[in-house]
């Protein structure tokens, strides 16, 4: 990982001791994740605001609340920095954790651009790190039956492409202003759900983007401030559509892929793969149910495949299986001391995922399609 071949030995241990960063996600997914993981105990929180911190330690019996993030990655005891915040935040939380000599868990997408994350990824070489970006949808039970299918020649060589994911999850005018309206901060529907599309495709396929032509809108375009009420501009995109190129790799020849994401669209929820072959094709839905369809037949049968385990207290969703899974694998790895986690995104995959964001905001401001 990160440029490494095979990982290096690092010390076993029998208990992870995680330091988490940010009360968001990381209450939802992350930390009921790592509590149900054997060999694994979150020692200290912190967050942008002590009083949410506090709450998740007083929710989940979290023995300390930092004062600062500053504070988690100084400590002797914190084996893991779990670094779950705004993208702007995620490059000098990373280094400083790199510095320390932690083992880091940085959530996507991995930072505000490739520059950052080229610095991230060239110090993590640098000091050998366990360092991975949290593309958890790597470990449903669904996809890699997917995967192994498309290498394995069911559905021949790849076509075309289709991510689809719909929400209404901002829809309302009336929900409050926050890090998610705000472009410095990284918000934006191309960097929360973008990052996890590209990262599918070059996961599933072994190929990259080579060419992208994006169009990016914000529906919403003002909310109201969450303590003086009075409306605030909202700076990022609501609604992604992007095309794209790749180029040719063991499975693709040709294969173009359309992107189309939403989190302003009413109606059922969406999160949908679909992968087109000369032969046939693949889709897989949110919950892992994974789809077959030979070329003539005019129909989808399901081919089995398991869910997969989900820890106690989470909702569920494709996420928090495949973070369930994601979480026991990177314990388990630091316990019999290895730096490696199979099929897990390194930093080196961020920074490619990085470049297809850059590519598709370049693309959307000059109107034109870029190439990579």
């Amino acid at each position: 990982m990160c440029g490494l071949t095979g990982g290096i030995e690092l010390a076993k241990k029998e208990v992870i001791n995680i330091g988490v960063i940010g009360a968001g996600f990381a209450r939802t997914t992350q930390i009921p994740s790592f509590r149900a993981c054997d060999g694994a105990r979150v020692v200290v929180v912190a967050s942008r605001t002590r009083a949410s911190a506090e709450r998740v330690a007083r929710e989940f019996d979290i023995p300390v609340v930092a004062n600062d993030w500053r504070e988690v990655v100084a400590r002797d005891d914190v084996d893991l920095v779990s670094i779950v915040t705004p993208p702007a935040t995620h490059a000098e939380m990373t280094l400083a954790a790199l510095d320390a000599g932690k083992a880091v868990l940085c959530e996507k997408p991995m930072a505000m651009d490739a520059g950052e994350t080229n610095a991230m990824r060239r110090r993590a070489r640098e000091v050998n790190a366990f360092a991975y970006i949290d593309h958890e949808l790597r470990f449903l039970e669904g996809r890699r039956r997917m995967r192994a299918m498309i290498y394995g020649g069911d559905i021949g060589t790849v076509r075309h492409v289709n991510f689809m994911f719909r929400a209404d999850s901002r829809a309302v005018a009336e929900r409050a202003w926050d890090w998610w309206s705000d472009a410095e901060m990284g918000g934006g529907a191309l960097g929360a759900i973008g990052s996890h599309a590209v990262d599918t495709f070059r996961w599933l396929l072994g190929a990259e983007v080579s060419h992208v032509s994006a169009s990016l809108a914000t529906h919403v375009r003002e909310r109201p401030d969450n303590q003086s009420g009075e409306m605030r501009p909202v700076t990022t995109d609501d609604e992604a559509n992007l095309l794209v190129n790749f180029a040719d790799s063991g499975v693709t020849e040709g294969a173009t892929g359309t992107f189309s994401l939403s989190v302003v669209e009413a109606g059922q929820p969406l999160h949908r793969v679909e992968v087109l072959g000369s032969r046939g094709a693949l889709r897989i839905e949110d919950g892992g149910e994974l789809w077959h369809a030979d070329v003539g037949a005019h129909e989808w049968r399901p081919i089995e495949s398991e869910r997969g385990d989900l820890a106690p207290g989470m909702r569920d969703s494709g996420w928090t299986r495949g973070f369930t899974r994601f979480a026991r694998e990177i314990v388990t790895a630091l316990r019999e001391g290895r730096n490696h986690v199979e099929e897990a995104a390194t930093f080196d995959d961020g920074h490619q995922v990085q470049l297809v964001l850059d590519a598709a905001r370049r693309s959307h401001q000059e109107g034109c399609r870029i190439v990579l």
